[in-house]
C-alpha cells in the first residue's frame, strides 16, 4: 500500500477553499495520511508554491510530528507543533495568496516520513534549512496538490 496524504477539504488537483487561503480564513486545512512506511519515527509537512513569480515560495512547515495520522483544521498555532519560518517570515501557516492576474498556482502539501524522532533545530529555522536537515532522514514522501488563483 502506498503512503498517501489527503484532505477532506479538497481533492488532489482541485481548488483550495477560501477558509484555507491567506486572504480568506487563513486556516490550515485538515490533513490525514495512511500507510506510513516501516521505520517512521516522525513526519515533516511542508507547503510550497513552485509557481510564485520569484520561484519556490514556502508557506508552512510543521515538524517533529509523531504518533498521529492526521492534523486537524487550524493546526497553525505555535502551541501545537514545532513550525519552521515561512517565506512571509512567520512560524505558522500562511495560506495561498498568489498575485492577482498571475494565473493558477499549485500548492504542494508534502509529508515526509522520517527515521528520526526530532530534527535538531534552534526553534527559529527557515523551511529551506528544515528540508536540508530532514533530507538524509526521509524514508518516503506523500504529496497532495491543491490549486488557487487570486482574481
Amino acid at each position: 500500500m502506498a503512503f498517501t496524504l489527503e484532505s477532506p477539504a479538497f481533492e488532489s488537483g482541485q481548488t483550495i477553499p477560501e477558509p484555507y487561503v491567506r486572504n480568506g480564513g487563513n486556516l490550515s486545512p485538515p490533513l490525514r495520511w495512511k500507510n506510513a512506511p516501516a521505520g517512521t519515527r516522525s513526519f515533516l509537512l511542508v507547503v510550497e508554491d513552485p509557481d510564485a513569480p520569484r520561484g519556490m515560495f514556502r508557506h508552512w512547515a510543521v515538524y517533529d510530528i509523531a504518533g498521529r495520522d492526521r492534523l486537524p483544521e487550524g493546526t497553525a498555532g505555535p502551541e501545537s507543533f514545532r513550525q519552521g519560518v515561512n517565506d512571509f517570515g512567520n512560524a505558522h501557516y500562511d495560506g495561498p495568496q498568489p498575485p492577482k492576474g498571475h494565473g493558477v498556482h499549485h500548492y504542494h502539501f508534502r509529508l515526509s516520513a522520517l527515521d528520526v524522532e526530532t530534527l535538531e533545530t534552534d526553534g527559529n529555522t527557515g523551511i529551506a534549512d528544515l528540508l536540508a536537515l530532514a533530507k538524509p532522514h526521509v524514508i518516503a514522501t506523500a504529496d497532495l496538490v491543491g490549486t488557487y488563483e487570486s482574481r
